[in-house]
């Protein structure tokens, strides 16, 4: 268990005035330490050297979270997306992360089968339990037995909790809208046609956050919900869905929430506010740990807070339960702190 608080005395001599021999005062200095540690990234190529794994490890994280795009598999042959799996299974620094933290996390299209695959992959039930294969889960687990690979878990110390909500937006997600006006790859559709996550993952969804009595709400989606100008997959191909969530946060009253994406190869916060709700809305996004868009030089993103990181980089979240604070952070090769964002619930 994590201790929160570390005081630290040193002995300070100074002298008093008409005094030839030093006064000794013990001043103490406090130095805030975080209660729960998550990590999380996305895009990991299992034939490309991931230096990321052992800068993980150097956190501790109580969490590793997989964003998606887990391995680079883009078939519906079962035998190679197993194999690929493997690869990525037998990689030592990989195994030294899964021999220190429990693991979770969801599929993005490359790992699903099928890129910028939805609900018309017809391979996606054999793909779906060779993904839990990869996490370890138990064969008796009713994640075996339903549609999609969303699930639960808690996060718990000794001063709070944090809730993992990890969804599936490939499962029950329909077709996309080509743009065909704008030289980009796709345009939001009709404002209320089309899903992403479906009827039931939508009713689960609602079931987790009323439910919960966590002190954060962790959202894991694959796909950015708030970044909405670019032209690739997001929410906003699904308007109506972005507003949906938002109402779904605010009609909770979940403590906390936070959402984690990947797939772009970029890194960047997006931060809007929903009215009635008393926190912002955070968007991170942690992408990639083998590869990015190192050609990057500019995109539009009207939530978007700080800067984009288009480096090799993985995510940290630092929770305070007293402060109800969470300290987000970019980390890179050699566990260089690219950037960071604190945020107070």
């Amino acid at each position: 268990m994590k201790i929160r608080l570390i005081v630290s005395a040193f002995v300070l001599a100074t002298f008093v005035h008409g005094c030839k021999t030093p006064k000794v005062e013990i001043v103490k200095q406090a130095k805030i330490q975080y209660d729960t540690t998550i990590a999380f990234g996305s895009c990991n190529k299992q034939n490309i050297e991931n230096k990321l794994w052992v800068e993980v490890v150097k956190h501790k994280p109580d969490l590793w979270i997989w964003g998606g795009d887990n391995v680079y598999a883009d078939t519906d042959n079962m035998k190679k997306l197993e194999a690929d799996y493997n690869k990525l299974l037998a990689n030592e620094d990989y195994k030294r992360l899964r021999e220190t933290t429990k693991i979770t996390g969801t599929w993005d299209d490359h790992d699903y089968g099928l890129n910028d695959g939805g609900v018309e992959f017809v391979a996606k039930k054999g793909s779906q339990q060779l993904f839990l294969d990869f996490l370890k889960v138990p064969n008796d687990s009713e994640r075996r037995y339903r549609e999609g690979v969303y699930s639960s878990q808690i996060v718990k110390s000794l001063n709070g909790s944090v809730k993992v909500i990890v969804l599936d937006t490939r499962y029950f997600r329909t077709a996309l809208t080509d743009d065909k006006k704008n030289k980009k790859r796709y345009q939001p559709g009709v404002y209320g046609e089309g899903t992403i996550l479906g009827e039931k993952q939508w009713q689960w969804l609602e079931a987790e956050l009323n439910g919960s009595d966590a002190d954060f709400n962790i959202i894991v989606s694959s796909i950015q919900v708030l970044s909405a100008e670019h032209g690739f997959e997001k929410w906003a191909n699904f308007p109506h869905e972005v507003d949906k969530l938002k109402q779904l946060i605010k009609k909770s009253k979940a403590q906390g929430v936070i959402l984690l994406s990947g797939d772009r190869h970029i890194s960047e916060f997006s931060k809007t506010k929903i009215e009635g709700v008393s926190f912002p809305l955070v968007d991170f996004t942690s992408s990639g740990l083998t590869h990015v868009y190192s050609s990057f030089t500019a995109e539009p993103n009207k939530h978007r807070v700080l800067e984009v990181v288009p480096e090799l980089s993985f995510g940290v979240l630092k929770f305070n339960f007293e402060t109800k604070a969470v300290l987000m952070e970019m980390r890179g090769v050699g566990n260089v702190l690219q950037q960071k964002l604190l945020q107070t619930y």
